[in-house]
């Protein structure tokens, strides 16, 4: 639940345990995320949070990512979502407040697969950090 917060993807992702190596637990993390019935991605978004600013940001990043995320909720009804694997932590903030701004031009029906999109990749970037040691390399052969 701490990689995608929907009880029907944690199941399913559960249920098929045990997965012989990273690649085959995020295939079926993959898998699970593109079945999520519109009601299991309403509850998934539900249950995010706010993604932490870099230690330093100064207040104004603060402040104007806190009105986008406000506009974003508002006009959404959920959380903005955006997976920043890929991101350096000193262009994080500038990324979430580039990507707010232009999904916030999007028609819902438009958003919502690419929100769904970026929870399923937030949960394979989650899944392979609690998996992994700090390293990089996989704690176990098999994934339990």
């Amino acid at each position: 639940m701490t990689c995608c917060r929907s009880p029907r993807w944690a199941h399913r992702v559960a249920d098929h345990r045990p997965y012989p190596d990273l690649d085959s637990l995020l295939a079926a993390a993959d898998e699970a995320a593109y079945d999520l019935t519109p009601g299991d991605l309403t509850a998934a978004l539900a249950r995010e949070s706010l993604a932490p600013l870099p230690a330093g940001a100064h207040s104004a990043a603060h402040t104007a990512l806190s009105a986008a995320h406000t506009a974003y909720q508002s006009r959404f009804g959920h959380m903005f979502v955006i997976c920043l694997d890929d991101v350096a932590p000193d262009e994080a903030a500038d990324r979430v407040l580039d990507a707010i701004r232009s999904r916030l031009t999007n028609d819902p029906d438009d958003e919502r697969p690419l929100a769904a999109e970026e929870l399923r990749r937030l949960a394979r970037g989650r899944l392979t950090r609690l998996i992994c040691d700090p390293s990089g390399l996989a704690m176990a052969e098999s994934v339990r």
